[in-house]
Protein backbone atom coordinates (compact mmCIF):
# COMPACT_ATOMS: atom_id res chain seq x y z
CA UNK A 1 0.00 0.00 0.00
CA UNK A 2 1.56 3.41 -1.34
CA UNK A 3 1.88 5.51 2.31
CA UNK A 4 3.44 8.52 0.37
CA UNK A 5 1.56 11.51 1.36
CA UNK A 6 0.21 10.28 5.24
CA UNK A 7 4.42 9.79 5.88
CA UNK A 8 5.08 13.29 4.46
CA UNK A 9 2.19 14.34 6.36
CA UNK A 10 3.58 12.98 9.60
CA UNK A 11 6.50 13.67 9.13
CA UNK A 12 5.91 17.30 8.51
CA UNK A 13 4.20 17.03 11.75
CA UNK A 14 7.36 15.61 13.93
CA UNK A 15 9.33 18.24 11.60
CA UNK A 16 7.90 21.26 12.70
CA UNK A 17 7.45 20.12 16.05
CA UNK A 18 11.07 18.96 15.97
CA UNK A 19 12.24 22.59 14.85
CA UNK A 20 11.25 24.13 18.08
CA UNK A 21 14.01 26.71 19.28
CA UNK A 22 17.31 24.89 20.48
CA UNK A 23 18.90 27.58 21.77
CA UNK A 24 20.72 27.70 25.63
CA UNK A 25 18.28 28.89 27.98
CA UNK A 26 19.22 31.42 30.27
CA UNK A 27 20.58 29.64 33.35
CA UNK A 28 18.33 31.49 35.92
CA UNK A 29 15.55 29.54 33.85
CA UNK A 30 16.45 26.65 35.73
CA UNK A 31 15.33 27.03 39.13
CA UNK A 32 12.95 25.15 41.85
CA UNK A 33 9.59 26.89 42.33
CA UNK A 34 6.16 25.18 43.57
CA UNK A 35 3.05 25.10 42.12
CA UNK A 36 -0.59 24.25 43.24
CA UNK A 37 -2.13 21.55 41.57
CA UNK A 38 -5.48 22.38 39.65
CA UNK A 39 -8.31 19.31 40.05
CA UNK A 40 -11.32 19.18 37.66
CA UNK A 41 -13.67 16.53 37.02
CA UNK A 42 -13.02 16.46 33.01
CA UNK A 43 -10.36 15.25 31.11
CA UNK A 44 -8.41 17.82 28.96
CA UNK A 45 -9.88 18.45 25.83
CA UNK A 46 -7.15 19.16 23.42
CA UNK A 47 -4.70 16.89 21.73
CA UNK A 48 -3.72 13.88 24.00
CA UNK A 49 -0.17 12.87 22.44
CA UNK A 50 0.53 10.33 25.33
CA UNK A 51 -0.99 7.95 28.26
CA UNK A 52 1.01 5.84 30.55
CA UNK A 53 0.50 4.51 33.69
CA UNK A 54 1.30 5.84 36.59
CA UNK A 55 2.12 4.74 40.14
CA UNK A 56 -0.57 3.18 42.41
CA UNK A 57 -3.09 3.00 39.62
CA UNK A 58 -3.70 6.79 38.54
CA UNK A 59 -3.21 7.21 34.86
CA UNK A 60 -0.87 10.04 33.49
CA UNK A 61 -2.13 12.11 30.66
CA UNK A 62 0.04 14.43 28.41
CA UNK A 63 -1.64 17.03 26.61
CA UNK A 64 -0.49 19.42 23.90
CA UNK A 65 -0.64 23.36 25.34
CA UNK A 66 -2.97 21.65 27.95
CA UNK A 67 -0.44 19.76 30.71
CA UNK A 68 0.01 17.01 32.15
CA UNK A 69 -2.57 15.74 34.13
CA UNK A 70 -3.43 12.94 36.38
CA UNK A 71 -6.15 10.88 37.21
CA UNK A 72 -6.76 8.84 40.33
CA UNK A 73 -10.71 7.12 39.06
CA UNK A 74 -12.34 10.18 40.00
CA UNK A 75 -11.04 13.57 39.06
CA UNK A 76 -8.15 14.82 37.19
CA UNK A 77 -5.40 16.73 38.37
CA UNK A 78 -3.64 18.92 36.05
CA UNK A 79 -0.42 19.33 38.07
CA UNK A 80 1.08 22.12 35.11
CA UNK A 81 -1.62 24.72 34.89
CA UNK A 82 1.05 27.45 36.50
CA UNK A 83 3.93 26.83 34.54
CA UNK A 84 2.06 28.39 31.24
CA UNK A 85 1.52 26.83 28.12
CA UNK A 86 4.03 24.52 26.26
CA UNK A 87 3.77 22.03 23.81
CA UNK A 88 3.57 18.98 26.03
CA UNK A 89 4.01 15.44 24.30
CA UNK A 90 4.88 12.71 26.74
CA UNK A 91 5.55 11.66 31.00
CA UNK A 92 6.89 9.34 32.95
CA UNK A 93 6.59 8.74 36.28
CA UNK A 94 10.42 6.56 37.62
CA UNK A 95 10.51 4.12 40.39
CA UNK A 96 11.25 6.85 42.82
CA UNK A 97 8.47 8.73 42.26
CA UNK A 98 9.44 11.56 40.36
CA UNK A 99 7.69 12.75 37.31
CA UNK A 100 9.44 13.52 34.16
CA UNK A 101 7.64 15.61 31.61
CA UNK A 102 8.70 16.03 27.82
CA UNK A 103 7.84 19.29 25.87
CA UNK A 104 8.87 19.61 22.44
CA UNK A 105 9.22 23.70 22.61
CA UNK A 106 11.35 23.61 26.38
CA UNK A 107 12.88 20.91 27.26
CA UNK A 108 12.40 18.28 30.42
CA UNK A 109 10.78 19.58 33.81
CA UNK A 110 11.16 16.81 36.38
CA UNK A 111 8.27 17.31 39.11
CA UNK A 112 8.50 16.17 42.70
CA UNK A 113 6.43 16.79 45.52
CA UNK A 114 4.90 19.35 43.92
CA UNK A 115 8.42 21.07 42.95
CA UNK A 116 9.52 21.48 39.33
CA UNK A 117 12.99 21.32 37.94
CA UNK A 118 13.80 22.51 34.28
CA UNK A 119 16.10 21.10 32.78
CA UNK A 120 17.29 22.40 28.94
CA UNK A 121 19.89 22.62 26.60
CA UNK A 122 21.81 24.52 29.32
CA UNK A 123 21.96 21.79 31.43
CA UNK A 124 23.33 19.60 28.60
CA UNK A 125 20.18 18.31 26.88
CA UNK A 126 20.85 17.31 23.28
CA UNK A 127 17.62 19.55 22.34
CA UNK A 128 14.72 21.03 23.75
CA UNK A 129 12.48 19.43 21.16
CA UNK A 130 12.15 16.07 23.26
CA UNK A 131 9.58 13.43 22.12
CA UNK A 132 10.02 10.10 24.59
CA UNK A 133 11.37 9.03 27.67
CA UNK A 134 12.62 5.81 29.19
CA UNK A 135 14.32 5.33 32.42
CA UNK A 136 16.61 2.10 31.98
CA UNK A 137 17.52 -1.10 34.71
CA UNK A 138 19.93 1.13 36.22
CA UNK A 139 17.81 4.43 37.13
CA UNK A 140 19.30 6.63 34.32
CA UNK A 141 16.77 8.26 32.56
CA UNK A 142 16.69 8.85 28.38
CA UNK A 143 15.53 11.06 26.34
CA UNK A 144 14.99 10.94 22.69
CA UNK A 145 14.93 14.38 21.59
CA UNK A 146 15.07 15.83 17.65
CA UNK A 147 18.68 16.30 18.29
CA UNK A 148 19.82 12.60 19.48
CA UNK A 149 19.50 10.57 22.40
CA UNK A 150 20.31 11.98 25.97
CA UNK A 151 21.22 9.79 28.81
CA UNK A 152 20.42 11.39 32.15
CA UNK A 153 22.34 10.14 35.07
CA UNK A 154 20.36 12.78 38.31
CA UNK A 155 23.52 14.85 37.80
CA UNK A 156 24.73 15.34 34.20
CA UNK A 157 23.70 14.77 30.81
CA UNK A 158 25.45 12.47 27.95
CA UNK A 159 24.59 12.58 24.38
CA UNK A 160 24.13 10.54 21.49
CA UNK A 161 24.35 11.52 18.18
CA UNK A 162 24.87 9.99 14.57
CA UNK A 163 28.61 10.86 15.63
CA UNK A 164 28.13 8.13 18.13
CA UNK A 165 26.30 5.95 15.33
CA UNK A 166 22.81 6.71 15.59
CA UNK A 167 20.66 6.43 12.80
CA UNK A 168 19.21 9.63 12.40
CA UNK A 169 19.10 12.25 15.59
CA UNK A 170 15.06 12.60 15.42
CA UNK A 171 14.09 10.21 17.97
CA UNK A 172 10.70 9.12 18.32
CA UNK A 173 10.55 6.37 20.88
CA UNK A 174 12.97 4.51 22.88
CA UNK A 175 12.63 0.82 23.95
CA UNK A 176 15.44 -1.17 26.57
CA UNK A 177 14.61 -5.25 25.90
CA UNK A 178 15.38 -8.27 27.76
CA UNK A 179 18.96 -8.07 27.52
CA UNK A 180 19.64 -4.56 28.49
CA UNK A 181 20.08 -3.33 24.65
CA UNK A 182 18.22 0.05 24.04
CA UNK A 183 16.35 0.16 20.73
CA UNK A 184 15.83 3.68 19.05
CA UNK A 185 12.73 4.53 16.55
CA UNK A 186 13.89 7.62 14.57
CA UNK A 187 13.05 9.79 11.33
CA UNK A 188 15.50 7.16 9.55
CA UNK A 189 16.42 3.61 10.34
CA UNK A 190 15.70 1.83 13.62
CA UNK A 191 18.89 1.14 15.96
CA UNK A 192 20.04 -0.54 18.88
CA UNK A 193 22.57 0.43 21.64
CA UNK A 194 24.84 -2.52 23.59
CA UNK A 195 26.49 0.19 25.61
CA UNK A 196 29.33 0.25 23.44
CA UNK A 197 27.96 0.51 20.02
CA UNK A 198 24.96 0.97 17.59
CA UNK A 199 23.88 -1.29 15.12
CA UNK A 200 21.52 -0.04 12.33
CA UNK A 201 18.48 -2.20 11.29
CA UNK A 202 16.70 -2.75 7.83
CA UNK A 203 14.13 -5.03 6.86
CA UNK A 204 14.84 -7.83 5.30
CA UNK A 205 15.08 -6.73 1.60
CA UNK A 206 17.48 -4.19 2.55
CA UNK A 207 15.35 -1.38 2.42
CA UNK A 208 15.64 1.48 4.77
CA UNK A 209 13.00 2.72 7.18
CA UNK A 210 11.89 6.13 6.54
CA UNK A 211 10.15 6.59 10.07
CA UNK A 212 10.30 4.46 13.23
CA UNK A 213 7.18 5.75 14.96
CA UNK A 214 7.07 3.36 17.73
CA UNK A 215 8.83 0.14 19.32
CA UNK A 216 7.51 -2.85 21.34
CA UNK A 217 9.26 -6.11 23.33
CA UNK A 218 6.53 -8.80 23.37
CA UNK A 219 6.70 -11.56 26.02
CA UNK A 220 8.19 -13.94 23.78
CA UNK A 221 11.20 -11.26 22.71
CA UNK A 222 10.28 -10.42 19.36
CA UNK A 223 10.37 -6.64 18.46
CA UNK A 224 7.08 -4.84 16.81
CA UNK A 225 7.83 -1.47 15.08
CA UNK A 226 5.51 0.70 13.46
CA UNK A 227 7.56 1.90 10.84
CA UNK A 228 7.13 2.98 6.91
CA UNK A 229 10.25 2.26 4.21
CA UNK A 230 11.06 3.40 1.11
CA UNK A 231 9.92 1.57 -1.82
CA UNK A 232 11.22 3.64 -4.65
CA UNK A 233 13.08 6.96 -5.60
CA UNK A 234 12.10 8.83 -8.23
CA UNK A 235 14.25 11.47 -8.74
CA UNK A 236 12.88 14.00 -5.61
CA UNK A 237 9.92 11.83 -4.76
CA UNK A 238 10.00 9.08 -2.41
CA UNK A 239 7.47 5.90 -2.73
CA UNK A 240 6.58 4.69 0.91
CA UNK A 241 4.73 2.05 2.38
CA UNK A 242 3.88 1.73 5.86
CA UNK A 243 2.55 -0.84 8.25
CA UNK A 244 3.48 -3.30 11.52
CA UNK A 245 6.43 -5.19 11.39
CA UNK A 246 7.90 -8.35 13.50
CA UNK A 247 11.10 -8.74 13.91
CA UNK A 248 12.22 -12.19 15.25
CA UNK A 249 15.14 -14.48 14.38
CA UNK A 250 16.69 -11.60 13.08
CA UNK A 251 14.44 -11.18 10.17
CA UNK A 252 11.58 -8.56 9.75
CA UNK A 253 8.26 -9.52 8.78
CA UNK A 254 5.47 -7.11 7.65
CA UNK A 255 2.62 -8.02 10.14
CA UNK A 256 0.16 -5.98 8.37
CA UNK A 257 -0.29 -3.13 6.19
CA UNK A 258 -2.50 -1.02 8.42
CA UNK A 259 -0.58 2.15 9.85
CA UNK A 260 1.20 1.94 13.62
CA UNK A 261 1.86 5.26 15.28
CA UNK A 262 1.89 2.97 18.75
CA UNK A 263 1.62 -0.12 20.17
CA UNK A 264 0.97 -2.38 22.93
CA UNK A 265 1.11 -5.36 23.85
CA UNK A 266 -1.33 -6.73 26.33
CA UNK A 267 -1.74 -8.82 29.30
CA UNK A 268 -3.22 -11.44 27.65
CA UNK A 269 -0.53 -10.83 24.75
CA UNK A 270 -2.99 -9.08 21.98
CA UNK A 271 -1.40 -6.93 19.96
CA UNK A 272 -3.00 -2.94 19.78
CA UNK A 273 -2.30 -0.31 17.14
CA UNK A 274 -3.52 3.19 16.42
CA UNK A 275 -3.02 4.51 13.07
CA UNK A 276 -4.86 5.85 10.00
CA UNK A 277 -6.74 3.76 7.46
CA UNK A 278 -6.07 5.56 4.21
CA UNK A 279 -2.54 6.64 2.60
CA UNK A 280 -2.61 10.08 3.20
CA UNK A 281 -3.79 9.90 7.02
CA UNK A 282 -6.59 12.22 6.30
CA UNK A 283 -10.34 10.33 6.83
CA UNK A 284 -10.74 7.61 9.66
CA UNK A 285 -8.12 6.49 12.48
CA UNK A 286 -8.29 3.20 13.41
CA UNK A 287 -7.33 1.47 17.44
CA UNK A 288 -6.81 -1.92 16.01
CA UNK A 289 -6.06 -4.84 17.78
CA UNK A 290 -4.56 -7.92 16.71
CA UNK A 291 -5.53 -11.80 18.13
CA UNK A 292 -2.61 -13.03 20.08
CA UNK A 293 -3.69 -16.89 18.68
CA UNK A 294 -3.36 -15.12 15.02
CA UNK A 295 -0.31 -13.75 15.39
CA UNK A 296 2.23 -16.48 13.41
CA UNK A 297 -0.39 -16.38 10.78
CA UNK A 298 0.47 -14.98 7.45
CA UNK A 299 -2.48 -13.03 7.81
CA UNK A 300 -3.31 -12.14 11.64
CA UNK A 301 -6.50 -12.18 12.82
CA UNK A 302 -7.54 -7.68 13.21
CA UNK A 303 -10.13 -6.66 14.99
CA UNK A 304 -11.33 -2.60 15.06
CA UNK A 305 -12.09 -1.48 17.94
CA UNK A 306 -13.21 1.95 17.09
CA UNK A 307 -12.72 4.53 13.90
CA UNK A 308 -12.36 8.10 14.54
CA UNK A 309 -12.21 10.86 11.78
CA UNK A 310 -9.11 12.09 13.78
CA UNK A 311 -5.56 11.28 14.73
CA UNK A 312 -4.93 8.90 17.49
CA UNK A 313 -2.48 8.86 19.27
CA UNK A 314 -0.60 6.52 22.45
CA UNK A 315 -2.30 3.79 23.96
CA UNK A 316 -2.28 2.46 27.51
CA UNK A 317 -3.62 -0.72 29.45
CA UNK A 318 -4.17 0.17 32.64
CA UNK A 319 -3.76 -2.14 35.65
CA UNK A 320 -7.14 -2.86 35.77
CA UNK A 321 -6.99 -3.95 32.00
CA UNK A 322 -8.66 -1.18 30.26
CA UNK A 323 -7.32 0.59 27.44
CA UNK A 324 -6.42 4.13 26.94
CA UNK A 325 -5.87 5.53 23.78
CA UNK A 326 -5.32 9.50 22.92
CA UNK A 327 -6.86 11.20 20.13
CA UNK A 328 -6.66 15.03 18.90
CA UNK A 329 -9.45 15.86 21.14
CA UNK A 330 -8.95 14.53 24.60
CA UNK A 331 -8.79 11.21 26.28
CA UNK A 332 -10.50 7.65 25.89
CA UNK A 333 -11.11 4.58 27.83
CA UNK A 334 -12.06 1.60 26.17
CA UNK A 335 -13.07 -1.61 29.24
CA UNK A 336 -14.13 -4.22 26.47
CA UNK A 337 -16.95 -2.85 26.07
CA UNK A 338 -17.93 0.62 25.98
CA UNK A 339 -15.33 3.62 25.24
CA UNK A 340 -15.56 6.40 27.84
CA UNK A 341 -15.25 9.97 26.05
CA UNK A 342 -14.13 12.08 28.73
CA UNK A 343 -14.54 15.25 26.69
CA UNK A 344 -17.97 13.87 25.76
CA UNK A 345 -19.10 14.20 28.85
CA UNK A 346 -16.89 17.64 29.73
CA UNK A 347 -19.50 19.24 26.75
CA UNK A 348 -23.00 17.29 28.31
CA UNK A 349 -22.28 19.04 31.73
CA UNK A 350 -21.72 22.22 30.26
CA UNK A 351 -25.22 22.21 28.80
Amino acid sequence: MKNTTFNVFCFMVFFIASCAPKHKEPHKDNINYKIKDTVTSYAPNRMVRNVKQGKNGTILIAASFAGIFRYDGKSFTNLTSKIGSRRYWNVLEDRRGNLWIATTDSGVYKYKDKTFQHLTTWEGLASNSVFSILEDRSGNIWFGTGGGASRYDGNSFKNYTTKEGLSNNAIHTILEDKTGKLWFGTSGDACNYDGKSFTVFKNKDGKGFYNVWSIIEDKQGDIWFGASIIEHKRSDTLQLSGGLWRYKDNTFTKVSNRNATAIIEDKEGNIWTNGPVSPNGVGDWLLSRYDQNSLNHKIPTVSTITTMKKMLCGILEAYDGSIWFGSMNGAFRYDGKNITDFRKEQDQDKK
